[in-house]
């Protein structure tokens, strides 16, 4: 199956040997395996992680010019996921994300994206000056979830937009739902364009048939995943991946440079190095567990009062092709409660901490840190609460629909740089954006800097906030004000401003 042995992990392996070496520091970081470092923070994290928070020299290789440990764990990261190149990031999977939007477009020109997209996509698109065209994803309006975007929406986007440079999707979305991706790398790569992909909640698709298929076996062009997101790699470090001949590989690994620190954490890459040696070797049989156990916690929430985790189902519904059943959205809207009250109930009450929460659900995630201890630790605590809400109080009626997309009048990269004024969010209605508004996490803009705000945008951001929930996006913390363009009013449509 693979070309290289995945027992390997030659850049931990390296780090081990520089300790083993009793190496006497006079290289930064300045705490100099921790001598250096105060004991209230020493004392609780530990000498042995600090002995390898190293900086760059020869035999442990550098990011940016690999030649040696650091080159070799790349290309067994290449080759357990099936890329022809594979990129640590250790600015998250936020980075790799713009790397990937800045790969593949310029200024001026267009790329295809959901409008569900993460920040850092429109990020990417400020820091290219590209144009976004925006595809509207399906929606689930039992439980107020953003699904994929379908074939068809992007084949007619595609026709409408034929001089679009790239296509990205989302794949799978932040509740495990997967669309059709190989029959949308057909498409978009009859147009002879790429396909890239956020797979920041896939890292460990392709290593169970269980799974939705992952972006590399569908012939995306690129991807970039949260290895600390399901398997073991620690927060912060992710993987880029490039296939096949449409995306500049060297392009990929200047940008990357580009965006990366000079002073790289080797904690998080050998986190990196270890994640890819467990998924590639071990993989299989830990998402099995953990698959099981995720069946397991679906099908009892399911059988508690007031809660309703959707399943394989959804494949009913247009924008589902397939579920990552490892994650469990808890649908709390029959019980009276909005998801974020659940999710602070449960962190409150029963110190059992969610992923996330939006006004109908809250997200638990499995990994293989699971254990059936601690599922029905969570089953225990969503059965006291579904009998303390249980009839005292109303049900939640229809799911608060998302706005529509509003008009986009200038180019993202044009709005964020022009001069702004600062008004009340409630008076800013028909005003141009220079900041974004978006529910956090998982980070969906509701505004983009370019779009002009409308009244149906501001009722949406106050209920969010009536509900409790993170909505930013806004320098004002409390986003009581917004900035807009300073000549917002003698503005009309020009995208390629």
């Amino acid at each position: 199956m693979y070309k290289l042995d995945q027992l390997q992990t030659p850049l931990f392996d390296a780090l081990m040997q520089y300790v083993k070496r009793d190496t006497i520091p006079f290289h930064v970081p300045g705490h100099k395996k921790g001598d250096g470092m105060d004991s209230k923070f020493k004392d609780f994290i530990g000498t042995n992680a600090l002995s390898i928070d190293v900086t760059v020299f020869k035999s442990v290789d550098s990011l940016h010019h690999p030649t040696g440990a650091i080159k070799l764990a790349q290309e067994l990261a290449a080759d357990a996921y099936g890329s022809d190149r594979a990129f640590f990031s250790i600015h998250g999977t936020s980075g790799a994300i713009q790397a990937m939007v800045l790969s593949v477009v310029s200024e001026g020109e267009k790329i295809i994206i959901p409008r569900n997209v993460h920040k850092s996509v429109t990020s990417g698109i400020i820091l290219s000056g590209a144009v976004p065209v925006y595809m509207q994803p399906e929606i689930d309006s039992t439980i107020g979830v953003a699904l994929g975007v379908t074939p068809e929406t992007v084949e007619q986007t595609l026709k409408d937009n034929p001089d679009a440079k790239a296509v990205l999707i989302i794949n799978p979305t932040y509740y495990g739902v997967a669309t059709d991706i190989r029959k949308i790398a057909n498409i978009v790569h009859s147009y002879n364009i790429p396909l890239i992909v956020d797979e920041a909640h896939g890292p460990h698709l392709g290593f169970n048939d269980r799974l939705p298929v992952s972006a590399m076996e569908a012939g995306a062009d690129m991807c970039a995943q949260s290895t600390h997101k399901i398997i073991g790699s620690l927060t912060q470090s992710s993987l880029l991946h490039v296939k096949g001949h449409r995306v500049d590989v060297n392009r990929v690994k200047q940008i990357m440079s580009l965006l990366q620190t000079t002073s790289p954490s080797y904690i998080l890459m050998a986190s990196l190095d270890v994640a890819r040696m467990q998924i590639a070797t071990k993989g299989r049989e830990l998402l099995d567990m953990t698959i099981d156990l995720s069946h397991y916690a679906r099908n009892e929430i399911n059988n508690i009062h007031g809660f309703y985790c959707f399943g394989n189902e959804v494949l009913n519904k247009k924008g589902a092709f397939a579920v990552d059943p490892t994650k469990l959205a808890i649908c709390c809207k029959d019980l009276g409660i909005t998801g974020y009250e659940l999710d602070q109930i449960l962190a409150d009450e029963y110190h059992i901490q969610l992923e996330m929460s939006d006004l109908y659900n809250a997200l638990a995630v499995g990994s293989f840190g699971d254990t059936k201890e601690k599922i029905d630790s969570l089953l225990h605590a969503l059965k006291k609460i579904s009998l303390k809400y249980c009839g005292t109080t109303e049900k939640r009626g229809g799911v608060l629909e998302i706005p529509e997309i509003p008009e986009q009048v200038l180019v993202p990269r044009d709005a964020f740089n022009r001069p702004k004024v600062s008004m009340s969010l409630e008076q800013s209605i028909g005003q141009i954006s220079g900041e974004f508004l978006l529910a956090y996490p998982p980070g969906i803009p509701v505004l983009c800097p370019g779009e002009r705000i409308t009244a149906e945008i501001v009722e949406y951001v106050e209920e969010m906030k009536n509900a409790g929930l993170y909505v930013q996006g806004t320098e004002d913390p409390d986003v009581n004000f917004i900035k807009v363009l300073r000549d917002s009013n003698s503005m009309s449509l020009d995208i390629t401003a």
